[in-house]
């Protein structure tokens, strides 16, 4: 039985047979690579549990090819192997985030030692976690049993993702299992606490919502005298920030992680506009009616940012104050904006990317990208690809120039759907299955949040009996009609609109 897939890459191969021939003896087995980019064609195809790395290679030089291998497979430990003592060499290989380095001549046993160091450590993190979720458990139950406070949530929220992103490294399935059954009932009485507070929240106006982002967190930090480019990534989750995390750090050094509130529906046209505006819905439809297009109406929701944002800094900062303002939602969008990422030299430079809200509606249209995201795990890792390929690489080394300030944010989140509700509405009623409203709305009363005043909570009506109902939990409001079809169509999709803590809970982020 095999103890371990290992890479080993040198110029000089023929040098270490002698060291595979040892530890295939020793059960593991060993692929070989010559240079950089033969290594790279061979991790593309398998599976690694440790890569041996010679650092002195004609062509791509090994501390080269550890920064791909790094950016490309974060998880894989690299043990550097180098005839060079230098102290900056091994400072720069160090930094890179190597597991280990050894120096020339290297003995067979000095090999398998650091082997077992390594893989064994690996194994014992990974039971670790499971063992220290089991005991962390019981404190989340009664967390989530006792909460009744925002902060709190937020507190469990953020905890659950950490040990998400623990669990899913073990190869544990039932504790990941039992993390998402815990996620389950998490989410059923955050719904039960956003039911019961929402229009205390709105009204008192305590926690930091949609509305009040610009004014209370960007416009503030005009003060330091620096360009700020407010970053806004559609449909991006806290847990999908997290797993690009590591790929900013690459520009800046100082971060301040914050969240705020989605004010609901959690969708582009509510959430996005309030945010430019520093507006609720209604407030945007008595103060720019003819820039408000309604859920029955045909058209674009979101056409108006720019203005929105231009009057709320006139309404707001008392000094003149320029902005720039870009929205990128195809490829070809994305090469015009590289080729002018160099002119985004104003006060407050704003860059929306649909990117990720873009993959979550070609799921529900294309089979491949089902078998593609499947589930949050393979979100986040094609959300990390995306980042990893776009142009906000382009961005983020523009500003780290610029010294300049970055504001990465979402305008909501969204969550994988599991439970169909029927529902039923007039020809008036929008499409979205995650919330709906209308004047004559059939709904199961006790399994979605029901507002009856729409103008209470600062939300729009076209008549006195307008209702607004809100999905939550992992369910999804389906139509009477042609019930079955678009219940199995949208199943397992990943949809916004409703109530959750990874629709409404949303990371927003500072870095310099």
């Amino acid at each position: 039985m095999s103890q371990g897939q290992i890479l080993w890459v040198d110029d000089e191969i023929d040098l270490i047979k002698p060291y595979i021939l040892f530890l295939e003896d020793k059960g593991y087995q060993v692929e070989k690579a010559s240079n950089g980019l033969e290594a790279l064609e061979i991790i593309e195809k398998s599976t690694f549990d440790l890569i041996f790395l010679d650092e002195s290679m004609p062509g791509m030089s090994g501390l080269e090819l550890l920064q791909i291998i790094k950016t490309k497979f974060p998880l894989i430990p690299i043990v550097m192997i180098t005839k060079n003592e230098e102290e900056g060499l091994m400072e720069d290989a160090i930094g890179s985030q190597i597991s280990d380095y050894l120096i020339k001549p290297v003995k067979p046993q000095q090999i398998l030692s650091t082997i077992k160091k390594i893989l064994d450590n690996k194994k014992l993190i990974l039971k670790t976690t499971s063992t220290n979720y089991q005991k962390e458990f019981q404190n989340l139950y009664l967390k989530i049993q006792s909460t009744s406070s925002y902060a709190d949530w937020v507190e469990i929220y953020k905890n659950l993702l950490f040990w998400e992103l623990e669990l899913e490294k073990s190869d544990n399935q039932a504790m990941f299992d039992m993390l998402r059954i815990q996620k389950k009932e998490a989410n059923n009485d955050f719904s039960k606490f956003i039911q019961k507070n929402y229009q205390k929240i709105i009204d008192e106006e305590e926690i930091l919502m949609s509305p009040n982002i610009m004014s209370q967190k960007v416009f503030p930090l005009l003060s330091e005298k620096r360009p700020i480019y407010f970053v806004l990534i559609d449909n991006l989750r806290f847990d999908q920030l997290k797993v690009i995390q590591s790929n900013i750090y690459e520009y800046f050094q100082e971060m301040n992680e914050m969240e705020y509130l989605s004010i609901l529906p959690t969708t582009t046209q509510y959430a996005r506009n309030s945010i430019f505006s520093g507006l609720y819905p209604i407030d945007i439809v008595q103060k720019y009616p003819q820039y408000w297009v309604g859920d029955d109406e045909i058209g674009s929701k979101n056409n108006h940012e720019d203005f929105f944002l231009k009057e709320q800094i006139k309404r707001i900062i008392k000094f003149d104050c320029s902005h720039s303002f870009h929205k990128i939602s195809s490829l070809n969008q994305e090469t015009q904006f590289i080729s002018k990422v160099r002119e985004l030299n104003q006060d407050i430079n704003v860059v929306i990317y649909n990117f990720i809200d873009m993959l979550s509606h070609s799921r529900n249209e294309l089979e491949m990208m089902k078998q593609l995201i499947k589930d949050d795990t393979a979100f986040r890792g094609i959300a990390k690809t995306w980042f990893q390929n776009s142009s906000i690489k382009n961005l983020l080394q523009f500003i780290k120039e610029k010294k300049g300030i970055l504001v990465l944010t979402t305008d909501h989140g969204t969550i994988q759907v599991q439970k169909p509700l029927k529902c039923q509405g007039d020809k008036q009623t929008n499409p979205n299955i995650r919330y709906k409203n209308g004047k004559n709305l059939v709904y199961p009363e006790k399994e979605v949040f029901v507002i009856k005043s729409p103008e209470k909570f600062k939300l729009p009506s076209n008549n006195l009996s307008t209702n607004y109902i809100f999905a939550t939990n992992q369910d999804y409001l389906i139509y009477q009609n042609n019930y079955n079809q678009f219940a199995n169509l949208y199943l397992d999709s990943f949809q916004h609109g409703g109530i959750s803590l990874e629709e409404m809970i949303c990371p927003l982020v500072i870095f310099r």
